[in-house]
């Protein structure tokens, strides 16, 4: 997989990229199976799309008798983190702190979670040493 240092994906370009991480590969017509429950979509769309995220290098694919195989070029992981870190920048101004306090405050946190988190910060402060 090819890391990029930073992805700006939309919404739909987001949940391709999921459907091609569940599968591993998956063609046009199983992308949008998956897809079009969950919106109001052409199929010509979600092969656009797909074609558009190769020219970006998102994704790549092969071809098995007429149809194309796609998959993805670019880690779960590393999109996480790009979008995670570009979140943090654009609406906290960069502040961490300030972005975990929102998360705290905006939703519904269980204690499992917030042991997790305890167990993050506890981590962080070892390897900041």
């Amino acid at each position: 997989m090819t890391p990029s240092p930073h992805h700006r994906l939309g919404d739909l370009q987001l949940r391709i990229l999921q459907v091609l991480w569940d599968r591993g590969e998956a063609s046009v017509a199983d992308v949008y199976a998956v897809i079009k429950p969950e919106r109001d979509l052409a199929y010509t769309t979600v092969a656009t799309m797909l074609r558009k995220m190769e020219a970006r290098e998102l994704v790549e694919h092969r071809e098995e008798g007429r149809a194309f195989l796609y998959r993805a070029k670019v880690a779960a992981e590393d999109v996480n983190r790009s979008v995670g870190s570009h979140l943090v920048e654009r609406l906290f101004e960069g502040s961490l702190a300030d972005a975990v306090s929102h998360l705290l405050t905006s939703r519904e946190v269980s204690r499992a979670e917030l042991d997790q988190l305890e167990k993050l910060i506890k981590d962080a402060k070892r390897r900041a040493k």
